[in-house]
This record gives C-alpha cells, sequence and structure tokens, in this order.
C-alpha cells in the first residue's frame, strides 16, 4: 500500500495529521519548517521531534520528494528537467536564467485535456493531475532552487483544470510557513477557464496570464477549443471587472502564426480588446511541433506588428525564444521520452 506525501502538505492539513496521530499540537510547525525551509530527505532527519513522533509519521506517510531524472542543457543556458510521477508518467520543469533574473517554468497536469492546435502536451491527452507536493517538487529538487527568483505555472496542463492543487501549491510558496516568497514573484497562465479564474483571483495575489492567440472569437476557437465553452468576451468581462490595484498585473500571451494571426485586422482588434487597460501583450515565436498545419511568423512581421501595437497604445514586447536545441517548448521533453519507454 502506497503512503501518503508528507511534502505537499499545507500547515492545516498538517495540523490534521498531528491531531490524528495524537501528537502535540506544535508538531505540525515543526514538520512545515523541516519540509520547506531545510533540505531533508526522510522523516528521521527531523531531529527536534520525538522518537514517537517520528515512528508514527513513518509509519503512515513518506517524505513524497523525487529528483529529476533527466535534464538538458541549452547551449543558452536554459535546462530542462524531467520527472516522473508516482504512476510513471513524465512532466518538465524548464529553468530560464536571464540577467539578474532566473525563472522556473512548472508543470501542474500530466499532459492535458484542452487540446489546443499548437500544443505537443495536449496532443498526449489527459494522463492525471499533479499534487500540490508534485508541483512543488520541481521548485524544491532542483540545484538552482536558492537563486529563483520568478516562477511561472505555464508548463505542461491547464493550471485552472487543477485549481485546488495550483492554489494549495502557492500557498506553501507563499506562507511565513513555508517558503515565504512574495506573491509578485509567482504567475499563473490560463487558457481562460472563467469560474476558476474567477476563484483565482479571489483566494491568491499571484499575476495572471491569459493565453489569447487572437482576438476573434471564431478563430480563436479553431486554435484552442476552450472557446466553446468560456468565450473571449465573458473572459475579458471578468477581468475588466477586476480591481488589480497597482501591483498585481495581468498579461496575455499571443503566439504568432503565419497567415492566422498576423494581420492588421488584428492588430486593429486587439486595440479594441485590449486599449485602456494596464496590460502587456507578449508575443511568442511558434516553433513548430509535430503534426500541425501551423507555421510561425517571420520576424520581420513580428516586430512589425508589436510596433503597430505599441503605436497604438497596447504595450508589447517580444519574448525571447530560449531553449530551442533541447526541446524546450512544452510537452516535446516528455512525448519523446514517452515514445521512447
Amino acid at each position: 500500500m502506497t503512503k501518503d506525501s508528507l511534502f505537499g502538505k499545507t500547515l492545516a492539513e498538517l495540523k490534521e495529521i498531528i491531531s490524528q496521530l495524537g501528537l502535540p499540537k506544535f508538531t505540525a510547525s515543526q514538520i512545515a519548517d523541516w519540509l520547506y525551509k531545510k533540505d531533508i530527505s526522510s522523516i528521521d532527519e527531523m531531529l527536534n521531534l520525538s522518537k514517537k513522533a517520528r515512528e508514527l509519521l513513518n509509519e503512515n506517510y513518506e517524505m513524497g520528494l523525487s529528483k529529476p531524472v533527466k535534464v538538458q542543457e541549452s547551449v543558452d543556458g536554459t535546462k530542462k528537467y524531467l520527472f516522473v510521477t508516482d504512476e510513471m508518467k513524465y512532466i518538465e520543469a524548464a529553468l530560464i536564467p536571464d540577467k539578474d533574473r532566473s525563472t522556473l517554468c512548472v508543470s501542474s497536469q500530466v499532459g492535458c485535456k484542452m487540446g489546443c492546435l499548437f500544443c505537443m502536451t495536449g496532443k498526449q491527452g489527459f494522463q492525471g493531475q499533479l499534487t500540490a507536493g508534485q508541483i512543488v517538487n520541481q521548485i524544491h529538487s532542483l540545484p538552482e532552487r536558492e537563486s529563483l527568483t520568478n516562477v511561472v505555472y505555464m508548463g505542461m496542463g491547464e493550471p485552472f483544470d487543477n485549481l485546488d492543487e495550483v492554489l494549495k501549491s502557492i500557498e506553501i510558496l507563499t506562507s511565513e510557513w513555508g517558503y515565504a516568497w512574495s506573491p509578485r514573484r509567482i504567475t499563473v497562465s490560463t487558457i481562460g477557464i472563467i469560474p476558476a479564474m474567477k476563484t483565482f483571483l479571489d483566494k491568491s495575489e499571484a499575476h495572471l496570464a491569459v493565453s489569447l492567440h487572437s482576438p476573434f472569437e471564431s478563430e480563436r476557437m479553431s486554435l484552442m477549443p476552450i472557446e466553446k465553452v468560456h468565450s473571449l468576451p465573458g473572459i475579458m468581462r471578468v477581468i475588466r471587472e477586476f480591481d488589480w490595484g497597482r501591483q498585481r498585473r495581468i498579461s496575455f500571451e499571443y503566439i504568432m502564426f503565419k497567415g492566422v494571426n498576423d494581420t492588421p485586422s488584428h492588430v486593429r482588434e486587439l486595440v479594441k480588446l485590449l486599449g485602456g487597460m494596464r496590460t502587456r501583450l507578449n508575443l511568442i515565436r511558434f516553433h513548430p511541433i509535430p503534426d500541425t498545419p501551423l507555421e510561425g511568423t517571420g520576424e520581420a512581421r513580428l516586430m512589425a506588428f508589436r510596433d503597430e501595437l505599441n503605436e497604438k497604445g497596447v504595450f508589447t514586447t517580444i519574448r525571447a525564444s530560449r531553449g530551442q536545441d533541447i526541446y524546450a517548448a512544452c510537452g516535446l521533453l516528455s512525448t519523446k521520452e514517452l515514445g521512447e519507454k
């Protein structure tokens, strides 16, 4: 029988565990300190717990930590880490160092059920949810953990299709009993699942990024089937009605596809859609994946598209492409590993 993992439990969950085991209440805080503030690999290393406490924990729980099984490093310094889940499936995390920043892109699901036309993870299909522990483990297990400045939930899966575990992982990262990070170091990306997006905005203070990819509903639907259920007007209504304050950010992701979403009419419609908002539009180069009809927009048009939007008041940047020589695009490495297995 597989034991439950301690790593990934919130302080409230640890208190419940301690209560069930009949241990002193302060033991929960001690365990949280060992799990999230110290570098240990076993329950026996929790030296300020009584022998009885450690024995009871070992009988019922395991640590739940795992190291990457493979790492690839790009010529530009980007690293791609491959992890194996309990079900012997694969997930990925990508480390992107850049001058004074070091960003880790983490996964929230094994595979994905959203079926976006341009996404390799979607071609794997949905294989399972990650627990909060498996999400945070992608951060905790890295040699570069102490140098991380930012975490983005932009890896495999749709974070808002696993909202409870994503919120728990953010709680662990931002609580004083956890890693005590500022929520401003965290950005969660979504294709726009409206009820979950509302919950996230109310219960978290992390930044939000929305995968846009077209300002036209019918076209967006051809790229992202979720548009049939959670339409762009509904997504924008939630975003415009929310009080963002001065510190919390909303941004939009826009992969550029040649002859599909890079025309002057797209510029005009994006200005209508995003005009007057305090936001950023990130243009992303598309790097082809197997079995897709899509092509990436050329460099000249990409830069012109950015300039046209900036001239019309929509703050637009082009995201640097990183790690192309190591399958850095989401889902490529795990798909390759699945194929070899």
